[in-house]
């Protein structure tokens, strides 16, 4: 059953987003708006179609039907069920049932917001660059990357489960979903794009329509790049959360387009500037969610996130290309409506310093995409395998993670079009102070280091100004004034310095040493105690269970494991963490005792302020949601809850952008 209907889903999803965009595309060239207005119709059984199939591949996965082949190969009996549920997007054809379910949820929304506008001619060509990204996933469920293929299961036959590291850890349930979140969210931003490209409707309506849609995707896909980071501080043992790996890089790159585009949008909104550059950057975000998907589930890279191997390299990698030339081609199409009206009067302005923000963001990303594809491209041309590792990436992109941090701190404080030295010093004094400040307290805590110290410095900079900011939006409107793109934007600002402090903190000055240790003796590092105290072993469902009792600094007891699945000839270690705002004890155990009484081998590290990179993450969510909304000075009418008659301005034109972006509205 569970076959019959989730095959039958995936077709009726194909045959409803064909429809969908034969019947917009007539509708647009024969301007009948009454076809126009059937999207809501093709929407909702589109997404009734994902739903219908994402439930049947779960409820395939929790009765343990082995007649299906994704269950027979990536489930188990013996699977505890938030990972058995969690499975699905643990294995290729499930990740893209998921990456199908999440995106007619956001066409569904897409519709459900601009439902008074369903005959825009803008809104329509959107709408079917979604139905086609759709098409493509769905013609994918129904060819190479089937979930709902037969198998036989011969009597009494269990599946192997998801793959050890998959069923390790709880954030493995959580970090694809919200990665996914991101990546899909882009593709709003990018639909519109395409809308405006297509129509010849370039002015800045349409980018104040979709901000909100590229915020949240930019808050999610933040959300998931450190989950994902977090998952593998817990799980893999090595002390580390991001390794430069091909897959993380995959997911890095469009988080850092699609901030690049956040930042330039308010020129081209503000100035009417950079038209060109934000529908490359919309354009680049969401090809390279495609690159990065392609990376990621076609086999071609080596990664300790990288779980399949599969034959849709060649659809993605078309697919890729496709997305490429229709960007490029119709900006070369539109090219003379493209060119902006305003221009940067002075480099010491708001304006300049976004477009040299945008500059290091490009050259970020550009350097991240050499490094991640270039092994890649040699092993094509020749044959031979080559690693690039992070050495490279942290020579690299050091200096401009330093310089993205001064521009941080600057650009707020900027006025547009010129700035006077008074004004930059009465902004920027108080700021500055705060970090030559964080830099001697640094100092006089133990840190030692140029480039940490730089950074330090520059991170207290920010917050320095960031926090300006917000106190003197809420000495005039109180906490209300957190709300809205500036003061969220400043949230956003402080949260990224906290993790990149982190990030620093814990790279410059962990310490690491082995131990072997019977019981009751004691290891000292970095000013900690590390104490081993007794040894178990026990079995949980299928999973034997190894572990070791450590007392840290003469505190609470902490249990690193390492774990045999019975489906699997692979141990998996499960370090134990004890984390403070100030430092983390990882502990990871290497070997048991091979006879009572006997030694045990222990991998101790000492990190700073790893915790600050979880927390800065959540303040950055939080403050790209409070940056979504407008705040108390800036409300316009929303576009969907009234009609907008013929004669009204559209999505993207320009006497419409004139009236819902007005100049005090900044």
């Amino acid at each position: 059953m569970n076959l019959a209907i989730g095959s039958t889903a995936v077709l009726v999803g194909v045959f409803v987003a064909a429809t969908a965009i034969v019947v917009l595309v007539v509708g647009l060239v024969n301007g009948r708006r009454d076809l126009l207005r059937t999207t809501p119709v093709f929407a909702g059984l589109l997404f009734a179609s994902a739903v219908v199939a994402f439930g049947a591949m779960e409820r395939a996965l929790i009765t343990r039907d082995f007649t299906v082949r994704f269950v027979a190969e990536n489930g188990s009996s013996h699977t505890p069920a938030l990972f058995n549920f969690a499975t699905l997007w643990g294995a290729l054809e499930g990740s893209i049932l998921l990456w199908s379910l999440i995106l007619t949820g956001y066409l569904c929304a897409v519709v459900w917001r601009f439902r008074k506008r369903l005959g825009d001619k803008l809104l329509a060509w959107a709408m079917v660059v979604m139905f086609s990204v759709a098409l493509f996933f769905f013609g994918l469920m129904g060819s190479a990357a089937n979930p709902f293929r037969s198998f036989s299961p011969p009597p009494g036959f269990d599946g192997p489960g998801p793959n050890p590291l998959l069923q390790n850890n709880l954030l493995m349930a959580y970090h694809p979903p919200f990665l996914y979140l991101g990546f899909v969210g882009f593709t709003v931003p990018f639909a519109f794009a395409i809308g405006a490209l297509v129509t010849g409707r370039l002015g800045e309506g349409w980018l104040v329509e979709t901000r909100r849609w590229t915020l949240f995707a930019f808050a999610f896909l933040t959300v998931g790049i450190v989950l994902g980071a977090w998952w593998s501080y817990e799980v893999l043992g090595w002390g580390g959360y991001w390794a430069w790996d091909p897959v993380e890089n995959a997911s890095f790159l469009p988080w850092l387009t699609g901030t690049a585009y956040l930042h330039s949008v308010m020129v081209q909104e503000r100035r009417g500037m950079l038209r060109v550059w934000n529908l490359s950057l919309l354009c680049a975000t969401f090809s390279l969610t495609i690159l990065g998907t392609f990376l990621t589930r076609s086999g071609v890279l080596n990664s300790v996130h990288s779980f399949t191997e599969s034959g849709i390299g060649p659809a993605f990698l078309s697919f890729f290309g496709v997305i490429v030339a229709v960007s490029i081609g119709l900006i070369f199409w539109r090219g003379d409506r493209l060119r902006s009206p305003g221009r940067i009067d002075s480099p010491v302005s708001r304006e300049g310093a976004f477009l040299v923000n945008n500059l290091l963001f490009a050259t970020f990303a550009l350097v991240v995409l050499l490094g991640t594809v270039f092994p890649l491209i040699v092993e094509a041309l020749n044959g031979s395998q080559i690693t690039v590792g992070g050495p490279y990436f942290n020579r690299m992109t050091g200096p401009i993670v330093i310089a993205l941090l001064f521009l941080m701190a600057i650009a707020p404080a900027l006025p547009w079009r010129k700035a006077s030295g008074e004004t930059l010093r009465h902004r920027l004094l108080v700021p500055a102070w705060v970090g030559v400040g964080t830099v001697v307290f640094a100092v006089a805590v133990g840190a030692r280091g140029v480039t940490p110290l730089i950074v330090f410095g520059l991170g207290g900079f920010v917050a320095g100004a960031s926090l300006r900011q917000i106190v003197l939006a809420t000495r005039r409107q109180g906490w209300r004034g957190l709300v809205g793109r500036t003061n969220g934007g400043m949230i956003v600002h402080i949260g990224v310095v906290i993790v990149v402090v982190g990030v620093v903190a814990s790279s410059a000055y962990v310490s690491q040493a082995d131990f072997t240790l019977r019981p009751g003796q004691t290891a000292h590092l970095e000013g900690h105690t590390v104490t081993y105290v007794d040894s178990s072993s026990h079995t949980t469902g299928n999973v034997l269970v190894q572990e070791a009792r450590i007392r840290i600094d003469g505190d609470k007891i902490h249990a690193p494991k390492l774990k045999k699945f019975a489906n699997a000839n692979q141990v998996v270690g499960t370090p134990s963490v004890r984390s403070t705002p100030v430092s983390d004890v990882y502990l990871s155990l290497l070997t048991m005792p091979s006879e009572p009484n006997g030694p045990i081998t222990l991998r101790v590290y000492i990190e700073p302020l790893v915790s600050w990179i979880w927390f800065g993450a959540g303040l950055i969510f939080v403050g790209a949601f409070f940056a979504a909304f407008p705040g108390r000075r800036r409300r316009p009418t929303d576009p969907a809850s009234a009609p907008i008659p013929e004669a009204v301005p559209e999505i993207g034109d320009d006497a419409g952008a004139d009236r819902i972006a007005p100049v005090g509205a900044r």
